[in-house]
């Protein structure tokens, strides 16, 4: 995560109504003074005194906001300093730059550590005796090339309720319990650049601690920091961004809204009945407006079933209770049926979908239910983005690795490549177009568990101005058939799970 990136965009957020309110404000006072008819020199002269009092409050209260990051590192510097009794302030407190303030601080540990190590006649640099480490404001574990915990801090201990002497020794996974939004884990990464590099840093977004017995469960935002041949053999650096508070409220939202759109569904599915039953009534009227109100009455009606649908089963994968049965299908089959139901609202947008299925394509094996959303999912988001374009293309073929792709292309708006790798993040919008574009942020999300869960993989490629691709992967029903012979009901039950578990977990 580029921190710098972010702090510049939280400045920017202040400063640009900071501008507009002392511009307000002096323009409000000029039109103000006008009224009173004052003479040209008075009246200038009172302008501008003004305009520099408004401006001095203003630049006042400002300052103390924006130079609060660089007041507080200073802070935490002397603090650290080897004579220094004072203690480090707490990094909770500021508003604008804490993430920054907080990465600092964990690279000045390391650059201490290395500047130590590197001493004349320094044989080891103990951690437990350096002031830098004991007095890092968040949590920070230091592990060997083993992953085992050769260093905990203070507030490690306290932040996961267990005993420094606990976990110095111990396999960092065994005591750490995490869980990721997505198979990119602290696990899977430092497997990788062991192999592949000399050092490396890397952070997570969304991290889950699941703890035991009546501790407190953790969110938070996690950066590590790799390096192979430390001389101190510590060779990997964790420090925990605490967001328990923030990311509890996301979940909590979810929670609330899917306890409460769960009493939508019985008078929707009446509603979508009246809908049809009136549609066939007047399937012969000659009165085009009627038979216009009636097809937006039922687009409409499918697109709120669509977000019932998703709240429920985004909160299903979240507590880990969403269930997939997987049969054989014709896949052809369901797509022309998914395309079909939400061609109604392509027509209300003017949009044509456009469907080539290869023919002969093996079966598959999914959850026609599941599956189904997640074409929705991506038909609805193509029509959505599609702008002024009037094509969107449904595509579904086999690939040279033999599994059943199938992919939707729009010609819109398209996506920008900073963007990209939060596509399929929870309730993650493109700041761009969130407030032309209505959307819950859910869609992709709840699209990749279920495409996950059935063995596949989703994918985008897009460009700004040039539309987007998405697509995903799905496994022939002949490459399941294993799992059927070892089922006693002759089904293939899988669950759709949110957050991804480290494999190391399971090392001993």
């Amino acid at each position: 995560m580029n921190y710098l990136s972010k702090t510049e965009r939280q400045y920017f957020r202040v400063l640009l109504p900071s501008f507009i309110a002392s511009s307000a404000i002096a323009i409000i006072a000029l039109l103000l003074l006008k009224e009173l008819g004052l003479k040209p020199d008075f009246y200038y002269l009172a302008t501008a005194g003004v305009v520099l009092i408004v401006s001095l409050i203003i630049t006042i209260l400002v300052n103390g906001m924006l130079i609060s990051p660089l007041r507080h590192l200073w802070k935490l510097i002397i603090s650290m300093t080897p004579h220094s009794n004072s203690q480090p302030p707490p990094i909770e407190s500021l508003k604008i730059g804490r993430e920054l303030v907080a990465n600092l601080t964990a690279q000045l540990y390391q650059l201490t550590s290395s500047i130590s190590a590197q001493k004349p006649g320094a044989e080891t640099n103990s951690l437990n005796d350096n002031f830098v480490a004991n007095k890092l404001p968040l949590p920070l574990f230091v592990l060997d090339a083993t992953e085992t915990i050769v260093y905990a801090n203070s507030v490690a201990s306290d932040y996961i309720g267990i005993a420094t002497e606990n976990l110095v020794g111990k396999n960092f996974y065994m005591v750490m319990d995490m869980s990721f939004p997505s198979e990119n884990t602290l696990d899977n990464w430092l497997k990788e650049v062991k192999a592949n590099t000399a050092t490396a840093s890397m952070s997570w977004e969304r991290v889950r601690l699941n703890v035991l017995d009546n501790h407190p469960t953790r969110l938070f935002d996690l950066a590590a920091f790799y390096n192979k041949d430390n001389p101190n053999k510590y060779e990997t650096m964790i420090v925990l961004f605490d967001h328990t508070k923030q990311y509890s409220q996301d979940d909590q939202a979810v929670s609330f809204v899917a306890l409460s759109v769960h009493e939508l569904r019985t008078p929707l599915t009446m509603l979508r009945g009246y809908i049809e039953a009136l549609e066939e009534e007047l399937k012969d009227s000659d009165n085009p407006e009627l038979l216009n109100f009636m097809q937006n009455m039922r687009a409409t009606s499918q697109q709120l079933t669509a977000f019932v649908n998703n709240i429920l089963n985004v909160a299903r994968v979240d507590n880990d209770q969403l269930q997939l049965s997987l049969h054989e299908e014709n896949w052809g089959d369901i797509v022309m049926s998914a395309v079909n139901a939400i061609s109604v609202r392509a027509k209300v947008r003017g949009i044509t979908l456009e469907t080539n299925i290869e023919p002969d394509l093996p079966t598959v094996g999914v959850d026609r239910l599941s599956i189904y959303e997640v074409i929705n999912n991506l038909i609805d988001n193509a029509i959505k983005y599609s702008n002024d374009a009037k094509i969107i293309k449904v595509d579904a073929h086999l690939t040279k690795d033999n599994l059943v792709e199938t992919t939707v292309q729009d010609f819109g708006l398209g996506i920008s490549e900073s963007i990209m790798p939060n596509l399929f993040t929870k309730f993650y919008r493109d700041h761009r177009n969130r407030s032309q574009i209505g959307g819950t942020g859910l869609g992709l999300y709840l699209s990749k568990a279920i495409v996950t869960a059935h063995g596949g993989n989703i994918w985008v490629r897009s460009a700004l101005g040039q539309g987007s691709t998405f697509g995903f992967t799905l496994l022939p029903y002949a490459q399941l058939a294993e799992e059927i012979k070892n089922s006693d009901n002759k089904e293939i039950v899988r669950g759709a799970h949110g957050w991804i578990k480290n494999h190391s977990l399971y090392r001993r």
